[in-house]
């Protein structure tokens, strides 16, 4: 156990850098993978925390989606992985709970842009692995 008496920067500095995935960090792919059932290319963002309805999460939200949108289309994908050429793409966004209903407009939005860029898009929520009869998250 640390003793400190006082927190300087470089501790807060780290403190943040615990919290390195998820929607909070647009600068980290949080899972990307080849889903060889469907064919296509997976990028996964994860989102642990319960929606709060806050500007900031909706901005969070949306620099997330640029990041991914931008590592596929930008060259950087098939930079790093050129066999990837040609393969359909889809982003899944994982979080705990249903998102509220100002991020659910904005994720609606963030499809249809999604959809023009022939790149799907899914919501899944978490539910301890057992979905009920009414469940639409696949």
């Amino acid at each position: 156990m640390h003793d400190h008496e006082h927190e300087n920067d470089r501790d807060c500095d780290h403190a943040q850098q615990t919290a390195a995935t998820g929607v909070a960090n647009a600068a980290v792919i949080d899972l990307f993978a080849v889903d060889q059932r469907a064919g296509e290319v997976l990028l996964v963002m994860n989102e642990e925390r319960p929606w709060d309805g806050s500007d900031l999460r909706l901005h969070e939200l949306q620099e997330k989606f640029n990041a991914y949108v931008s590592f596929l289309l930008d060259g950087e994908m098939l930079a790093e992985h050129p066999e990837l050429a040609g393969k359909p793409a889809r982003i899944e966004l994982r979080c705990v709970e249903m998102p509220d209903d100002r991020a659910v407009e904005l994720l609606g939005m963030i499809h249809d842009q999604l959809e023009l860029q022939e790149i799907k898009m899914e919501v899944l929520i978490a539910d301890d692995g057992s979905c009920g009869s009414g469940c639409t998250c696949h």
